[in-house]
């Protein structure tokens, strides 16, 4: 077999070398997570000192607020770990019990599964947030019906654009590898 080209060797290992590129691209995720952390401590402190005067209703959507917090983090993590093992590096820390079962097993496929699953169930949150407000006669909540149309329907987007996403996965695992 012969031996590429000095200048296409040097071209492919500057090609792989390029993926660090997308390093400065997760730090800038793990600023954004501490930022979300910073939001989820103002809600906290927020909501902590009206705990006793807050309706169920109001509970609800103040933990509905919180998860969907904890939800969008959870998602940064997934990408955050996930994408850089598949497209930068793998990470070189200890296989303790620390660890996260899913790290290190999460191929673009999954990344993808993840992803639109924390979007869908994001979308859910927010769009049940809505319709708990609705009737309430809170003018300040208010949500105009044609407002109220387009997140029903972008919700269903969502929800039909992870059924399909699974589904191809699906179909793509039964072929046969070429």
């Amino acid at each position: 077999m012969a031996e590429k080209p000095t200048i296409e060797s040097k071209f492919e290992q500057g090609l792989f070398a390029a993926r660090w590129l997308m390093a400065p691209m997760y730090l800038g995720l793990v600023v954004s997570l501490a930022m979300l952390m910073v939001i989820f401590l103002k809600e906290v402190a927020y909501y902590l000192p009206k705990t006793l005067e807050l309706t169920a209703d109001q509970g609800i959507l103040a933990a509905l607020s919180l998860i969907d917090m904890t939800l969008a983090a959870n998602l940064m993590l997934i990408v955050l770990f996930s994408g850089y093992e598949n497209f930068v590096s793998k990470l070189d820390i200890d296989q303790g019990a620390d660890r996260p079962a899913w790290m290190g097993t999460v191929d673009f496929s999954g990344l993808k599964m993840k992803l639109i699953a924390s979007i869908v169930a994001i979308s859910g949150i927010h769009l049940l947030k809505v319709f708990m407000s609705l009737g309430k006669g809170d003018a300040a909540h208010a949500v105009d019906p044609e407002t109220l149309k387009w997140m029903v329907v972008i919700h269903v987007t969502f929800v039909i654009s992870g059924v399909l996403l699974a589904l191809m996965d699906w179909l793509t695992a039964k072929t046969d590898k070429h």
